[in-house]
Formats: structure tokens, C-alpha cells, sequence
């Protein structure tokens, strides 16, 4: 089974094709459909050997298919401080994008 090591939005994932993955927003410009290209690709495995970037393989990529784009569910942010009458309430949506890997 071949798989690869990527890089992207600051989190490490192990991808193999046609695997559907959440990661964090990749660009305002993308639409559903579109081909995305991981170039920062730190392992790469086919089954008989095993190539180690440092920090990156060279001249490897991984395609994929844009599917959807959205937000996570909101999470509630709260300061408080005790005895000043201090309370801070926030609500955050952190955007994502799910990609379907086509080739590795």
C-alpha cells in the first residue's frame, strides 16, 4: 500500500489515495472541484521502500480534489475575572476544507 507523509496548515497528516481529509482552510480562491497540489511532502512509501525528507522529498507531490469547503461547530470562548464584574463571552468557527487524495 503506497502512502505519504504531508505537510499542510501547520498539522502532519498520513495520507493513501482516495482517502477524504479535514484540514485547516487552504486558499480564499479555490472552488469545490478544483485540483489541489500538497508539495510539502516530509515521507513517502510504496511498499517496498521508504523515502525520508529532510525536511521535504524532493520533487514529490500529492494530488487532490477540493470537496467541500466550511466551518467547524462554534466553540465558546469565555474571560472571566472574579470580584470585578468582568465577563467575556465569544463564539469562534474555524473554517475547513475537505480534499479527496487522487494520487500519491
Amino acid at each position: 500500500m503506497k502512502f505519504a507523509v504531508i505537510n499542510t496548515g501547520g498539522k502532519q497528516y498520513k495520507v493513501a489515495e482516495g482517502d477524504v481529509l479535514k484540514v485547516e482552510k487552504i486558499s480564499d480562491t479555490l472552488k469545490v472541484g478544483d485540483k489541489v497540489i500538497f508539495d510539502k511532502v516530509l515521507l513517502i512509501d510504496d511498499g517496498s521502500s521508504t523515502k525520508i525528507g529532510m525536511p521535504t522529498v524532493a520533487g514529490a507531490k500529492v494530488e487532490a480534489v477540493l470537496k467541500e469547503i466550511g466551518r467547524n461547530q462554534k466553540i465558546t470562548v469565555i474571560k472571566y475575572k472574579q470580584k470585578s464584574r468582568y465577563f467575556k463571552k465569544n463564539g469562534h468557527r474555524q473554517p475547513y476544507s475537505k480534499v479527496e487524495i487522487t494520487a500519491v
